[in-house]
């Protein structure tokens, strides 16, 4: 994900107020209640039309802005996860929506088997909660009979790390967008012996 690229997409819709509403690090109710199911697709639509009703725009100008941000996943991602996979259960957990899932499965022709590598995953937007709410990672945690304090959370914003930190949980915080440094330290913290111990 680059948000970066949503951002920009709904400025050149006329939307130059975008920061305040929408980022990595927080979000308005309105991207709230469509991560968490509360809001339809047209719901969301026409609320993004009511924040500049002066300029016209289309469904399509909308989810192409929105979707922006959707750059596909790293080769070195799916390799580490089918990794781990083969001795640790591991799940997914994604703050996502109606407009980005069936995106990312068109986008990435291997995502269904990216998702098969996942003993089962969790969506907000199916199971109506989203990190960083310390629920949902309880919600896991119960449904699959996980004990916190030995099951590692990895995510990219500060916040959801957090949330799962407040949840009992052990969390790593990886930079997606970081040096590369960090990403080849993730890889050998994963591959590390002591994983899961």
């Amino acid at each position: 994900m680059d948000y970066h690229l949503t951002l920009d997409a709904f400025r050149r819709l006329g939307i130059q107020d975008i920061d305040e509403r929408y980022g990595q690090l927080q979000q308005n109710h309105t991207f709230d209640a469509l991560e968490t199911g509360q809001m339809s697709e047209k719901e969301f639509l026409d609320a993004v039309r009511d924040w500049i009703p002066e300029v016209y725009l289309t469904d399509d100008m909308i989810v192409e802005a929105w979707n922006a941000m959707l750059i596909g996943l790293q080769y070195e991602v799916i390799d580490l996860v089918q990794a781990i996979s083969k001795k640790h259960r591991i799940f997914l957990l994604s703050n996502t929506n109606a407009f980005h899932l069936p995106e990312l499965r068109i986008m990435v022709p291997h995502f269904p088997d990216f998702e098969k590598l996942f003993e089962k995953t969790y969506y907000s937007h199916e199971i109506g909660m989203r990190k960083p709410d310390v629920k949902i990672f309880q919600h896991v945690m119960q449904e699959n009979g996980l004990d916190p304090s030995s099951t590692l959370f990895v995510d990219d914003s500060p916040q959801h790390v957090e949330g799962a930190l407040n949840a009992g949980l052990h969390a790593y915080y990886h930079q997606e967008k970081g040096p590369r440094q960090d990403f080849d330290k993730l890889i050998r913290d994963f591959r590390s012996p002591g994983l899961g111990r």
